[in-house]
């Protein structure tokens, strides 16, 4: 028996979805604990694309149970186009996909009023999805908004859609509510087979020995809390989402996997204190195809900020690293890793708290030597190019937490196991 965390720690988009993917081989259950259908995770196997927004990215292996937990935000109809387009490539969701009854409802309404505070002029911009996650979480903390649940009680669901009008408009607008509700009872009569004392299974399981995985989304550097505020996520995407989101406590979670590109990017607004303005920025982005799985956005691009690292390192309490598009990295002569910040004439390698001193703060390189090859076919640690085993020696010592996978390219194959 093992419960394992895959965490996403830099600002998302670190190749989360492949090392769970790898690492679900093993499980009995993949669980998702927070976000929503602003996640994009990309899985490619044997040349075929895979997406995953909401559904967890266990999916692909037909004997594992897939769970959405209490602290995802689920949009049903996005649910069931995902759901149809998965079919569509092969994918069985009978009797193994399932959905907490607490989790909180994104309604139409929502990704109204999202969209509209990232165009309003007068609001900081923080760049979401527009995909209505903010406000649906914002209506959770509000105690306005709908459960999974409800979707199934049509007196708690006209009650409920009411009672979001009120709370947003002032009034309930009656035309509004029968569209809505009509929608919702089409979408939960689809659902109904998905609902699920998610809590309970999972502790059924562990009880009786089974491996549990549990699957991040975004990544902890845009954690509500923890991470780069205002620009971040609305849930919480480090360790400790996991009992809240998911209502499996952390202390039974055996071994933490803390996934780090071997470069950062981000997409949408913040700090980046190593972002790359030239064509070492672009090669990067062409080179790792850096372009946003749900926005389609171009991810700004730089070096690995090993400062940034060790923080998110800190606050999960990472077990091992996972390194992911090694492979990007090749045709470099030299390599830069930001080992501390520069803030006002002054040197640190804490992380800042608040983006305005992100904002000021300068990066301390230490440069390493690049190498040429090829190696998205290697296998084995050992064979990999001297200067690339250095970097991710490198990576080991600055971050202070092993690195035990590294990807050298996005199919389940070409990983490498160190022991």
């Amino acid at each position: 028996m093992s419960t394992t965390a895959v965490l996403g720690c830099m600002w998302g988009d670190e190749g989360k979805a492949k090392i769970t993917d790898v690492l679900a081989s093993d499980a009995h259950a993949v669980v998702r604990f927070q976000g929503g259908a602003n996640a994009g995770h990309t899985i490619w196997l044997e040349g075929a694309k895979f997406v995953f927004n909401t559904v967890p990215s266990g999916l692909l292996y037909p004997d594992v149970i897939c769970i959405l937990g209490a602290g995802m935000v689920i949009d049903p109809f996005q649910l069931l186009q995902e759901m149809n387009t998965l079919r569509d490539q092969g994918l069985q969701f009978e009797g193994r996909f399932f959905i907490s009854p607490r989790a909180p409802l994104v309604l139409p309404l929502h990704k109204t009023i999202d969209a509209g505070h990232e165009n309003d002029a007068n609001r900081v911009k923080i760049g979401t999805t527009k995909r209505g996650i903010g406000p649906a979480y914002a209506d959770r903390t509000s105690r306005v908004n709908l459960l999974f649940g409800d979707l199934f009680d049509e007196e708690a669901l006209r009650a409920g859609i009411a009672n979001l009008h009120r709370h947003h408009y002032g009034e309930v607008r009656p035309i509004e509510l029968e569209e809505t509700s009509a929608l919702l009872r089409e979408a939960a009569a689809r659902l109904e087979p998905c609902l699920a004392p998610t809590i309970y299974m999972m502790h059924e399981m562990y009880s009786a020995g089974k491996n549990i995985l549990f699957e991040g989304a975004q990544g902890s550097l845009l954690d509500v809390g923890l991470g780069t505020y205002p620009f971040v996520t609305s849930s919480h995407t480090t360790m400790g989402g996991i009992a809240t989101g998911s209502g499996f406590p952390t202390r039974r979670i055996d071994r933490i996997v803390g996934v780090y590109k071997s470069y950062f990017t981000r997409v949408g607004e913040g700090p980046f204190v190593t972002e790359l303005h030239d064509e070492t920025g672009q090669r990067i982005r062409d080179r790792g195809h850096e372009y946003g799985t749900v926005s389609g956005r171009p991810r700004r691009c730089g070096w690995f900020d090993a400062v940034a690292a060790r923080y998110t390192a800190l606050i999960n309490g990472l077990d091992e690293i996972a390194f992911t598009l090694l492979d990007v990295l090749s045709g470099f002569d030299t390599l830069k890793v930001c080992t501390a910040y520069r803030i006002d004439g002054e040197q640190t390698g804490r992380f800042p708290a608040g983006a305005s001193a992100l904002n000021r703060a300068e990066p301390v390189f230490e440069d390493m030597p690049g190498w040429q090859e090829d190696i998205t076919g290697i296998t084995r640690f050992d064979d990999l190019p001297q200067a690339a085993q250095q970097y991710v020696q490198a990576i080991e010592r600055l971050v202070g937490v092993p690195v035990s996978i590294v990807s050298v390219g996005p199919d389940r194959n070409q990983t490498i196991f160190r022991s």
